[in-house]
């Protein structure tokens, strides 16, 4: 019989990734989606319209605890991920009350869930390198205090602590991901290392003129979303739930993306890119750098896609996601 697993955020890049991977180890795979993405899905679950015959979407809101604990006892998931979050970073400054309310009692209530309905249901949390925020110290691991700065990283830190207490006072098996940055072609276009990408291919075949960015010193750590989705899996496997810190080990600056964003279309950046202050966040994390050194140690992970094959796998796909756009207009004229 197979395994049931529920993905909250089943939608979003990580979701997709992670969707795409339990199918292909067999698993049943449901997934938490807003009632919205259902009514307009060519929009909404573009990510995941490729697999769409293959899994089992449920309607439920984070805001709502009633429509989680309905899905979670229909459902009985032997494995829940909860992956979804408000999760742009400087959107959560401009709405931190929403920020902080859905992605705290989202946690809560799904945990809370699991707890009366499927305690030996397996939970995975994705915690963030945003939890680090002003590290005191750099590589960051899993025993580095948290410092966070900003409302999303103050909700991550919430959900991080209400995932280790559900761990120690109910018995759950409950696990944290502390990823770090982690990218593809199904970012959304709202994050730089998207919007970097996006804009290279869309100059290049003369669709715009310049791209706009905030803070180009600040450094990240950055890997493929296709090889941490592996490590939420490889978490849920072991004989008994902690919490681990998923990275590459490197970091880069936004600089250096828009760089290599750039020669791969065979463009100058300084060219085409303008330095707006406003798009700075109110209080910047200059650097972020993990050490996944425990992850590796335990279950054998390490990332596959380096910084490089990333960006370039990135801006190709837009290169080609505007050419068929392109093709599709002409198309339709003939």
């Amino acid at each position: 019989m197979s395994k049931k697993v529920f993905i909250t955020g089943i939608d979003g890049q990580d979701g997709s990734y992670l969707s795409e991977f339990l199918l292909n180890k067999g698993y049943e795979v449901h997934g938490m989606v807003r009632r919205v993405s259902l009514e307009d899905p060519e929009h909404h679950l573009w990510r995941i319209k490729h697999i769409l015959d293959k899994v089992k979407l449920h309607a439920a809101s984070l805001e709502s605890y009633p429509s989680i604990f309905k899905v979670v006892e229909q459902v009985k998931p032997d494995e829940c991920y909860h992956l979804a979050a408000q999760s742009f970073v400087s959107y959560s400054f401009e709405d931190e009350f929403s920020t902080i309310n859905t992605n705290i009692n989202g946690t809560h209530f799904v945990l809370s869930a699991i707890k009366e309905k499927v305690p030996k249901c397996k939970f995975y949390f994705a915690a963030s390198s945003e939890q680090f925020g002003m590290a005191k110290e750099s590589p960051q691991n899993e025993n580095t205090p948290f410092h966070p700065r900003s409302p999303y990283g103050i909700s991550k830190v919430a959900g991080f602590h209400l995932t280790q207490n559900y761990r120690e006072a109910y018995g759950l098996f409950a696990c944290s991901g502390l990823l770090f940055n982690h990218e593809s072609p199904r970012r959304g276009f709202e994050f730089v290392t998207r919007k970097i990408t996006n804009a290279a291919a869309e100059i290049k075949l003369g669709l715009k003129a310049e791209l706009r960015l905030g803070n180009l010193d600040a450094k990240r750590d950055w890997g493929f979303a296709g090889d941490y989705v592996e490590a939420m899996w490889m978490m849920l496997q072991q004989d008994a739930p902690d919490d681990y810190v998923i990275a590459t080990g490197e970091t880069h600056s936004v600089k250096e993306f828009i760089e290599l964003a750039f020669d791969t279309v065979g463009l100058d950046w300084k060219k085409y890119v303008i330095v707006d202050d406003i798009l700075y966040r109110p209080a910047e994390v200059f650097i972020l750098k993990g050490d996944y050194s425990k992850a590796e140690k335990k279950f054998g992970w390490k990332p596959k896609v380096n910084f490089k094959e990333l960006v370039t796998m990135m801006v190709n796909a837009d290169l080609e996601r505007f050419k068929n756009m392109k093709k599709d207009i002409c198309d339709a004229k003939d």
